[in-house]
């Protein structure tokens, strides 16, 4: 489910449809094959430390991998974390991001 390689996530940003919130952007294109796949951009300037970095992927991953079991088509997605995002924010961008993940269709 890794979305992985340079060329692979060009793809995405070109044919790829945008879902903005505060926190973040999902980048989301139809997939070739399946399964679904998904690729972060989280930069450190939008989270300091790793662990937060880490924790909000695996968040935002497991939400994926629920979204891709009911999903009818493959689908490739790129998630963007906007600077800055404090600790005390994430609760907030995993609601986001649940949020944004539902309106995948």
């Amino acid at each position: 489910m890794a979305l992985a390689g340079a060329t692979a996530f060009a793809a995405v940003f070109e044919r790829g449809r945008r879902l903005d919130g505060r926190y973040m952007q999902l980048i989301v294109a139809t997939g070739e094959r399946p399964p679904s796949r998904a690729g972060f951009v989280i930069s450190r300037k939008a989270l300091r430390r790793a662990v937060d970095r880490n924790r909000l992927r695996r968040q935002v991953r497991a939400m994926l991998v629920a979204r891709a079991a009911e999903a009818t088509e493959p689908f490739d997605v790129v998630v963007r974390v906007k600077p800055p995002l404090s600790r005390c924010d994430l609760p907030a961008a995993a609601d986001e991001a649940r949020r944004l993940v539902a309106r995948l269709g």
